[in-house]
């Protein structure tokens, strides 16, 4: 089903609606962006304060930090579907509310532990809560945002994550020198309490059920959404997230934790490791471009939809942005005989920009195939990307320590090979979305292959998985 272009009534009238419509669907993404600040604020908060809690919490060795870290990827790697299809069943209203909730008392819990027993039980727990973050925002956007406006929107969205992660390398360590880890993490789950209280008493799972949106708003979401309704509204849903389109997805998405990953695990130590430890703090610059880039690409999906391209809306900027980030990965490939940590910092800046510009266009996919089943479609690819996440922070020491290549790793002791690992999956990333449509027919399955594409979902889950369990614990 391709979308036709509006007649110059409808666009008038459009135009018009937009003059007089009220703004709190922008008040909503606000609102989502410092949502996911604070995801990222408890994520951080337990590696920074990682040599307080080992000197505090009985058995917590290096090893089995690296287990609390890995037990938190698989909780909240596996229970994204699951909490996809929670917020797309109860609403957006009650799910967030109740995971933020969640996710705020483990954060807590976790400033309790005495035990490296416990902290693993608490993380994992911690990353079931946690895992309903995105799906459920993505779902509540959907409701709110017009089709030409979702790539803004989740632009503006997922730079909170940046902000909060740049934000939280320099201001957490501050924070656990003044009142200790443990309060640390009760000051974050008391933050968290709080945005869910706002989240609470302000949303609406519909916007014709908020008091502070006019009739002319209201209209604006309602036309914008029917504009382009997916193709495949009536497909069921083990179709859609087993189809080419979401298989695709689930492994671009994965290209791009791939590298971004690195930004938030090995970065800063391989910056002290490779320069000296004042520029271990330059880490955060490549965090920071990753924010700008999720605007741009954010306002580059609203523009070209608004010119009339729904599917090159998403196509264009995320070819772009796995095209600059396999460049940059490149050049980082030169700066290892640099004196200064600059070189690599703006490289690797480039790459981050690069792969960040891919996550609105990626969303937004996800919202325009997966209609009012956003929350489950969007937690398939999440979790998918999750191993992608996991994969590097595992093999990136790997890379370093064992593994080299013509011309770009001619030794071992660098980060070449891995930059050049990940250049690959950003090229084969571009390849796939040439594939990818968010306007195309399904047909529909009889139920026999709808069985077939059942199991072909339970296998993608078991292998998914059994990855995280192996790539955390036995890599």
């Amino acid at each position: 089903m391709s979308r036709t272009l509006p007649e110059f009534g409808c666009q008038k009238s459009a135009n018009m609606n937009d003059s007089l419509a009220t703004r709190q669907r922008y008040l909503l993404v606000l609102l989502l962006f410092l949502h996911t600040v604070n995801t990222y604020m408890d994520r951080v908060c337990i590696s920074a304060a990682k040599p307080a809690m080992q000197a505090d919490v009985s058995g917590l060795t290096d090893q089995m930090m690296g287990y609390v870290f890995g037990i938190f990827a698989v909780g909240y790697a596996l229970f994204q579907v699951p909490s996809g299809w929670f917020s797309d069943r109860v609403g957006p209203r009650r799910a967030l509310t109740i995971v933020v909730v969640i996710w705020s008392i483990f954060t807590a819990l976790t400033g309790a532990v005495h035990t490296a027993i416990s902290l693993l039980f608490v993380r994992f727990l911690f990353g079931v809560g946690e895992a309903g973050a995105y799906p459920g925002a993505t779902r509540a956007l959907y409701s709110w945002l017009p089709a030409r406006e979702r790539g803004i929107g989740q632009g503006i969205f997922h730079s909170g994550a940046r902000v909060g992660a740049a934000a939280s390398l320099v201001v957490m360590p501050a924070i656990i020198d003044s009142i200790g880890w443990r309060w640390t993490f009760v000051a974050n789950a008391m933050i968290g309490i709080v945005w869910a209280v706002i989240w609470w008493g302000w949303y609406r799972d519909r916007p014709q059920e908020h008091s502070a949106t006019n009739e002319a708003e209201r209209k604006l979401i309602e036309q914008g959404i029917e504009e382009e309704v997916s193709p495949n509204k009536a497909i069921p849903y083990i179709q859609i997230v087993t189809s080419a389109n979401v298989l695709l997805a689930m492994c671009q998405y994965a290209s791009s934790n791939i590298t971004f990953f690195i930004s938030i695990t090995w970065f800063r130590p391989y910056l002290e490791e490779q320069f000296d430890r004042s520029s271990a703090n330059l880490a955060a610059i490549p965090l920071l471009a990753g924010a700008v880039a999720l605007w741009v690409s954010g306002w580059s999906v609203t523009r070209l939809h608004r010119m009339g391209m729904p599917v090159l809306s998403r196509r264009i900027p995320a070819m772009i942005g796995y095209s600059l980030g396999a460049f940059g990965l490149l050049l980082c490939t030169q700066t290892a005989n640099s004196s200064s940590a600059w070189p690599l910092i703006l490289c690797f800046s480039l790459a981050i920009f690069g792969v960040e510009m891919t996550l609105s266009p990626s969303w937004a996919f996800c919202m325009d195939i997966g209609g009012s089943r956003s929350g489950a479609v969007s937690g398939a690819m999440n979790m998918v990307g999750n191993l992608g996440a996991a994969l590097s922070a595992i093999v990136f020491p790997f890379f370093v320590a064992n593994v080299t290549l013509p011309f770009f790793a001619p030794e071992t002791g660098t980060a070449n090979s891995f930059f050049v690992f990940a250049a690959t999956m950003n090229v084969l990333a571009v390849i796939a979305w040439l594939f990818m449509n968010p306007l195309r027919e399904s047909p529909q399955l009889s139920r026999r292959a709808l069985q077939v594409r059942l199991c072909l979902f339970v296998v993608i889950i078991l292998l998914v998985a059994l990855a995280l369990v192996y790539t955390q614990f036995w890599m």
